[in-house]
């Protein structure tokens, strides 16, 4: 018998944290967050952390565990959210993922392997500088060059997932979008259930646009500050996520907060966009389009708990789900 998962993921601001804890009570379940940035103290506004009154008692793991001066990357989630299911199981509980983080997510549901070679610092440093020297783009285009896939994924901005790939191509002589693909083909070693949340895309750029507001309103800016003063800079990986870099600019200088706030709304509508695209291309996804819900909350319920009784995931004990 394979062990449950349960995954609930979907663009950002679609509204998967009350659907997720009213699931994992249902279950009897426990999130762990597959998301970047929510796994770092002290960055609460930005990454749009649940609070601890807003899980009502759900353990959550993946969260507030790393100081932001600390770097986190695929290796180390994988192995954290493997070590949180153990745990989530030993208890008698299902562990659902939760998050917006494809990659991280695929991580899991695929088992991939990220076996790393030995880091070759050298070329490492040498990548870095180029990017100092001739801009984040110039990254992007030699990775174009090498791997066209990996580069349609990431923007140019993401400097650490360019170099990882240009390092990787470097090692093995192969793109790593090819190495990912082979992985992804693999099934999954758990019963799965993946669902994908989604709304029309005017009301969820709408969305995104309110919850940048929201988040002025809570503070950003002087969550940011107190991140700068306490000594961090643009090219660690806690300042990468969407609201930190751009804030971060706009206290060195590079422009006034309203294009600060115009940015970050631009580019969360790109993300939430490239997200989707990610979801589109993965196997075995179960998409949840609110709108044939009527944006009721407790049909998206009925319908998840059909859907996991189904895969064999939940015991057939209440007739709606049956």
């Amino acid at each position: 018998m394979k062990e449950p998962l349960i995954v609930l993921t979907g663009p950002t601001a679609v509204g998967k944290t009350s659907l997720s804890i009213a699931l994992a009570k249902a279950v009897g379940g426990e999130i762990i967050s597959a998301d970047s940035m929510q796994v770092y103290k002290h960055m609460d506004i930005g990454s749009a952390k649940i609070r601890p009154e807003e899980m009502q008692g759900v353990p959550h793991h993946l969260i507030d565990i790393l100081e932001p001066e600390e770097e986190f990357h695929i290796v180390l989630f994988k192995q954290l959210a493997e070590q949180a299911m153990e745990k989530i199981r030993t208890a008698g509980h299902i562990p659902i993922l939760v998050g917006g983080t494809g990659f991280y997510i695929q991580a899991v549901t695929r088992d991939i392997d990220f076996t790393e070679a030995e880091i070759d610092h050298a070329y490492r440093e040498e990548l870095e500088e180029l990017a100092r020297e001739k801009g984040e783009g110039f990254l992007h285009d030699m990775l174009s060059q090498v791997d066209p896939e990996s580069a349609k994924e990431l923007h140019p901005n993401n400097v650490k997932r360019v170099i990882r790939a240009l390092e990787f191509y470097r090692q093995n002589g192969i793109p790593i979008s090819r190495h990912n693909e082979e992985q992804k083909q693999k099934g999954s070693p758990y019963a799965l259930a993946y669902f994908v949340l989604n709304s029309p895309r005017e009301l969820l750029y709408r969305q995104i646009d309110q919850r940048v507001d929201a988040m002025m309103e809570q503070g950003l800016l002087a969550e940011v500050q107190a991140l700068k003063d306490r000594g961090l800079t643009r090219d660690m990986v806690s300042m990468q996520g969407l609201g930190y870099k751009e804030l971060l600019d706009h206290l060195d200088g590079a422009f006034d907060l309203a294009e600060a706030v115009r940015i970050i709304k631009r580019d969360t509508r790109h993300f939430a966009k490239r997200q989707l695209t990610w979801f589109r291309r993965e196997n075995e996804v179960i998409w949840v389009n609110k709108e044939d819900f009527s944006y009721n909350n407790d049909l998206i319920l009925e319908f998840m708990l059909r859907k996991c009784t189904e895969k064999g995931i939940i015991p057939c004990n209440l007739p709606k789900n049956c």
